[in-house]
């Protein structure tokens, strides 16, 4: 059994928190069981560890997220890139073209897809791991997880089952007859008296299965094919693609806690402590939640009902419920992420500043964790001013090595190749000056410390 965790989405309905680059499976607002904070994607990988399923689990995800899940799960986690988002199918597809024709995975092996961020209990990845015996005893095509709704919702979509059968240990399953996509309240009460289930979107198949249905679109199935052919993939999702048009479905019920902690209200049902941060929460403010990443303190007095998240990307105030509308009233897009985790450490911008005459000056606080270093790189289009605010380490500017620490003051020209790693937890100051600060102005030359001491050595 190979497990596939789908690591996507842009985060806007958790704005300010999130945003392009850090979607919500990355924050780390949920306690675990040490009442430490923890994120979603680390909540869910440590579950799956439990039950030893992360031996042979990969990571499917865009680039923008590669770091950040090296950062939370460790740089050992196996992570399948994609080129570009094109929804769910093309990632599958490319994750089974990889297992195929790199991993050597055989042809007859059963891969679970799940999603990366269901906040669930322990239990439900023990029906992960009977979905293996399901495919192999019913044959089918297609296997699913369902999970019980406790009340109508029209967030979801629904299984519509056909007939309840026994596997040979006894574990209840149905046949599929067909699928609703989120139907209104009032139709969903209809489908729960039906027996529905929602879909959590877990779907499992015999690797055969989807490499012959690669073969049918004409579509490769050789990864490095898959690679260079990517953008010839239609941008749709699993469901639409491979679940619909598939008629030898079987789904397992799950009964047990399940959500999508997709929107704020929901999210703060799993948020034990209602002050995340620094602040201050009158104890007549009743089911209201600060979450506050700023140094500035925030106060909330006789408020109820509310959510109050701060980030440098802005602030959101808003009822609980009325967080849901998000999307209709923030246009994203607009600004740049304010605050980045990276595979070295995070930074976040103080100022940024556009003048006249078309120069622009950029201000980020930079931490790098200990034994960590950035690339050794340069840049085309700005020039750089470091100003080390805390702990040591070492740079390398055009070539030469040095030792820095609290106090220093680096000058970096337009094209100076530099790099630097923290010998302790190193705090840094950059102000950017240039025509256009972006960040795709880097020119990598190397990535690992080891490489960058053997160039600069040459």
């Amino acid at each position: 059994m190979h497990i596939v965790l789908l690591s996507g989405g842009s985060g806007n309905r958790l704005w300010p928190l999130s945003n392009e680059t850090r979607s919500k499976q990355f924050l780390k607002i949920l306690n675990n069981a040490a009442g430490q904070r923890e994120s979603m994607v680390q909540r869910v990988w440590n579950q799956l560890g439990k039950m030893n399923l992360t031996q042979t689990a990969v990571v499917a995800t865009g680039r923008s997220q590669v770091e950040l899940l090296q950062n939370q799960l460790g740089h050992e986690v196996e992570i399948i890139v994609e080129p570009e988002r094109r929804d769910t199918f093309p990632a599958i597809a490319l994750t089974a073209g990889y297992l195929y024709s790199v991993k050597g995975v055989s042809l007859n092996d059963v891969v679970i897809v799940l999603p990366v961020d269901p906040f669930v209990e322990d239990h439900f990845f023990e029906k992960v791991t009977e979905l293996e015996a399901l495919m192999l005893e019913t044959e089918a095509d297609l296997g699913l997880i369902g999970v019980s709704p406790d009340h109508p919702s029209s967030k979801f979509g629904y299984i519509i089952p056909q007939s309840v059968s026994q596997l040979s240990n006894g574990m209840e399953y149905y046949r599929v007859s067909h699928f609703v996509e989120k139907p209104e309240e009032q139709h969903a009460v209809q489908l729960m008296e039906q027996s529905a289930l929602w879909n959590c979107g877990v779907f499992a198949f015999r690797l055969g299965y989807l490499i012959n249905h690669l073969i049918e679109q004409s579509l490769p199935i050789q990864y490095d094919e898959l690679l260079l052919q990517y953008k010839r993939m239609q941008k749709t999702s699993f469901d639409y693609a491979v679940v619909e048009k598939t008629n030898n479905i079987v789904v397992m019920p799950y009964s047990g806690l399940w959500k999508d902690l997709g929107t704020w209200n929901v999210l703060t049902e799993e948020i034990k402590n209602p002050l995340v941060g620094r602040g201050t929460l009158s104890e007549d403010s009743s089911n209201t939640h600060i979450i506050n990443e700023l140094d500035i303190p925030i106060t909330v007095i006789g408020a109820h009902n509310l959510i109050v998240a701060a980030s440098p990307d802005g602030i959101l105030v808003s009822e609980k419920n009325a967080s849901m509308r998000l999307k209709e009233v923030v246009k994203f897009g607009d600004q740049r992420p304010m605050h980045e985790e990276r595979r070295w450490g995070r930074y976040r911008v103080l100022d940024y500043t556009k003048y006249p005459n078309g120069c622009e000056v950029l201000t980020k606080r930079i931490c790098i964790l200990e034994g960590q270093n950035l690339s050794y790189q340069y840049h085309m289009l700005r020039s750089e001013v470091w100003t080390v605010i805390s702990g040591e380490g070492e740079m390398i500017l055009n070539d030469d090595v040095r030792h820095i620490k609290a106090g220093d003051v680096i000058v970096i020209p337009i094209e100076a190749k530099h790099s630097i790693k923290a010998l302790t937890e190193l705090e840094i100051i950059e102000v950017q000056s240039g025509s256009e600060l972006i960040e795709d102005d880097i020119v990598r030359l190397a990535t690992r410390w080891e490489e960058i001491i053997h160039i600069v050595s040459v």
